[in-house]
């Protein structure tokens, strides 16, 4: 049975870090893209950052420069560390995975986690 879980979430304030975990079972994400979503409320999910099977990585523009996103092949598990945290950033964060490739439409991955909560206060 394919498993992500995410972990991680929490509120911070302005300026602070956090780091994402996500957690594969099921499958090996050696040979998936893996991707770091995130919505809003009110809003549609977005991509934030993609790391794909031989370790490119993608970053959306708000992203670049202050997430980073990282694979651990042993622990099957996708980490997004991120620092210099506004309030825009706060959303609902979603893992995905999908099979060999990194669709750019959310809706064209393959399988999802339930999603962490990240607030950030000022």
């Amino acid at each position: 049975q394919v498993q992500l879980v995410e972990s991680g979430g929490g509120s911070v304030q302005v300026g602070g870090s956090l780091r994402l975990a996500c957690v594969a079972s099921g499958f090996t994400s050696r040979n998936y893209c893996m991707g770091w979503f995130r919505q809003a409320p009110g809003k549609e999910r977005e991509k934030v950052a993609f790391i794909g099977p031989a370790g490119s990585t993608s970053y959306a523009d708000p992203a670049k420069g202050r997430f980073t996103i990282s694979k651990d092949y042993a622990k099957n598990t996708v980490y997004l560390q991120m620092s210099s945290l506004k309030p825009e950033d706060s959303a609902t964060y979603y893992c995905a995975a999908d099979y060999g490739r990194c669709p750019r439409d959310y809706l064209d991955w393959d399988y999802w986690g339930e999603g962490t909560l990240v607030t950030i206060s000022s």
